[in-house]
C-alpha cells in the first residue's frame, strides 16, 4: 500500500499514529535516497513515545549508530546504518539483543540482516518538494496494526469529530488499549478493545477467559456502565461504540489516577475514604443479575463461582513455580493446592451477592473532585464485573498490587468500611474478615501467577517489580486462623511466594 503524503506534518502524523501501537520486538525500516524525510519520521515516531512531546530531543545516530531510548512509554533503538557497508559490520551492533527488549527503527537498513524480526515495517520514502510517496510493506504483527489503525480511523470519521490529534492515554495487562481523542470542541477516550479470541483450552474444553469470566467485548462495557450510571456512579457514559469492531468513544474522566497521584505523594485521605465509601455503598444495595445492552438485547453478569477462582488460583503453581523453578508445578503440587482452597472458598459466597468490579484499585480509580459526595470517584475498567462477595474490592483497594498502601492505613480504611456498613443495617464483622482475608490471599495468589506469566509468556518484564508488594499481602492474609491449611502449604511448597517479599 502507498501513502501519499503532502507535508512533512502529513508524515509525521503518520509516524505518531504508528507510534500508538508500539511495543518492544517490532522494526521499522526507513529506506530512500539522502533528504527524503527518513529522519524526519523516524523524529516524529520517537517524540510522539515521549512525555515531552515534540520538545523531546531526538540527535542523529548517524555518528553513534545506535541511539538508544530507554525512559519512552516504549523503548526505542535508533539506529542509522547509512556509513556501515557490509550486514557483518551491523551484526557487531548487537541488534539482536535489542529488539528483545526495544522497538528498532533503523534508516539506511541495507546492512541489516533480513532476520531480525518477523514483525518488521519497511518504509520506501521518495519524492521532491513537499510531496512525499510512502511505499508501506507489513510483515508479522504490523500487517494486524495497520488493518487496526484503518478501522479506527474509519470509526472516528464517521463520528463527525473534527479530530486534532490522536494521543495514547493508556494501556494495561490485557490487550485493550485507550487513546485520548482531541477534537476542537472536546476530548473523548476510545477504547480498543477487539472481541477477544477463545484461547488454548486449559480445562473441561474452555479456555482460561470463559473460565474465569473475563469480559469478551465492548457490549459488556457498554451493559456495565450504562447500569453504574444510572445507579449514580461515576463511570464513563458511553458515547458511541462499534461492537462488531470493539471501539467505543467513551467520556474522559480526566487524569487524577490514583495510581498516579500516590506517586506523587499527594494527599490520599479524602480520596480512600470516598472509595471506601463507595464500596459500601454498593454492598447495601441490590444488583441485577442481568442488565440490558443499549441496542438491544441483555447481559448476564457471571458469578465468581469456585470454578473461577481456582482457575486463578491455579496460576501460582503453573506460572509463579515456573518462574522459580523453571519449570511448572507439578499435577499432584497443583491438586493438593485446589483442595485446600476448595475447603474454605465456601466461605466467600455471599447472600445476596453484589457487584465485584474485581479491579477496584488504584490505576482503575480517578479522583473528580468537582463532583460531589459518592460521585467524586470515577470507576474505569468494569468490563469483568461478576457477582460475588464484597470483601474482594475491598481487598483489591487495600492490597493494591501497584503502588504501595501501608498496613496503617489499610487497618484505618478496613475499620472505616466497617462502621459503614455497620450503619447500613445488619452486619457480621466476623463473617466479613473472614471473606477479606480468604479473597485477599487468592487475589494476591492469582496475581503473583499473572506477573510471573505476563513476564514469561508476554514479554512484560516491568510487573515483577510487584512481586514484593503482593508477597506482603499475601503473608499478611494468611495468619487468619482460617487460611492455616494454606499457609502450611505455602511454607512447605512454595515458600518462595512468602519471602519473594523480603528479597
Amino acid at each position: 500500500m502507498d501513502f501519499q503524503s503532502p507535508s512533512v506534518e502529513a508524515t509525521e502524523a503518520l509516524a505518531a499514529s504508528l507510534s500508538l501501537f508500539a511495543k518492544p520486538g517490532l522494526v521499522i525500516l526507513l529506506e530512500g535516497d539522502l533528504g527524503v524525510g527518513k529522519s524526519t519520521f523516524a523524529r516524529a515516531f520517537i517524540k510522539s513515545l515521549s512525555p515531552a512531546g515534540p520538545g523531546f530531543d531526538v540527535p542523529s545516530p548517524t555518528f553513534t549508530l545506535v541511539q538508544s531510548y530507554d525512559d519512552l512509554r516504549v523503548p526505542v533503538a535508533h539506529v542509522d546504518l547509512y556509513r556501515l557497508g557490509e550486514i557483518g559490520d551491523a551484526h557487531e551492533l548487537g541488534l539482536d539483543e535489542l529488539i528483545k527488549t526495544h522497538l528498532v527503527v533503523i534508516e539506511w537498513p541495507q546492512a541489516a540482516s533480513a532476520h531480525l524480526s518477523p514483525d518488521v515495517l519497511r518504509l520506501r520514502i521518495s519524492g521532491s518538494g513537499t510531496q512525499r510517496k510512502i511505499a508501506i510493506e507489513a510483515h508479522g504483527a504490523w500487517i494486524n496494526i495497520l488493518r487496526r489503525n484503518a478501522e479506527i480511523e474509519s470509526f472516528l470519521n464517521a463520528q463527525s469529530i473534527a479530530l486534532t490529534s490522536r494521543r495514547f492515554f493508556e494501556g494495561d495487562a490485557s490487550s485493550r488499549r485507550y487513546e485520548k481523542v482531541l477534537s476542537k470542541s472536546e476530548t473523548v477516550i476510545l477504547m480498543d478493545m477487539p472481541r477477544r479470541p477463545d484461547g488454548a483450552v486449559v480445562k473441561d474444553g474452555k479456555p482460561y477467559s470463559a473460565i474465569a469470566h473475563l469480559a469478551e467485548g465492548v457490549s459488556e462495557v457498554v451493559a456495565i456502565n450504562d447500569h453504574l450510571v444510572s445507579m449514580g456512579y461515576s463511570a464513563p457514559r458511553i458515547l458511541s461504540y462499534e461492537l462488531n469492531l470493539g471501539l467505543a468513544l467513551i467520556e474522559d474522566l480526566g487524569a487524577a489516577v490514583y495510581g498516579d497521584m500516590m506517586r506523587a505523594g499527594q494527599d490520599m485521605s479524602v480520596p480512600f475514604e470516598t472509595a471506601v465509601e463507595v464500596l459500601a455503598d454498593m454492598a447495601s444495595r441490590s444488583w441485577p443479575r442481568e442488565v440490558p445492552v443499549r441496542g438491544g438485547g441483555t447481559y448476564a453478569l457471571s458469578s465468581y463461582d469456585e470454578e473461577a477462582q481456582l482457575i486463578e488460583i491455579d496460576l501460582l503453581p503453573v506460572w509463579f513455580h515456573a518462574h522459580v523453578h523453571g519449570r511448572e508445578g507439578s499435577q499432584s503440587l497443583r491438586n493438593s493446592f485446589a483442595k485446600l482452597w476448595q475447603e474454605i472458598l465456601p466461605f466467600t459466597k455471599a447472600q445476596p451477592p453484589v457487584w465485584v468490579l474485581r479491579d477496584f484499585h488504584s490505576p482503575n480509580l480517578l479522583w473528580l473532585p468537582q463532583r460531589n459526595g459518592l460521585s467524586r470517584v470515577g470507576l474505569i475498567d468494569t468490563q469483568d464485573a461478576v457477582q460475588g462477595h464484597p470483601a474482594y474490592d475491598l481487598a483489591s483497594l487495600l492490597q493494591d498490587a501497584r503502588v504501595e498502601v501501608d498496613a496503617a492505613t489499610a487497618d484505618g480504611l478496613y475499620a472505616h468500611y466497617i462502621v459503614l456498613r455497620k450503619q447500613h443495617g445488619t452486619f457480621d464483622e466476623t463473617e466479613f474478615a473472614r471473606a477479606y482475608a480468604i479473597l485477599g490471599a487468592q487475589r494476591a495468589t492469582k496475581i503473583l501467577g499473572i506477573f510471573a506469566r505476563l513476564n514469561a509468556r508476554d514479554g512484560k518484564p516491568q510487573y515483577l517489580k510487584h512481586m514484593p508488594r503482593v508477597s506482603r499481602y499475601l503473608t499478611r492474609n494468611l495468619q487468619h486462623p482460617a487460611l492455616a491449611k494454606i499457609k502450611h502449604w505455602f511454607e512447605q511448597e512454595m515458600p518462595e511466594a512468602l519471602r519473594v517479599g523480603l528479597a
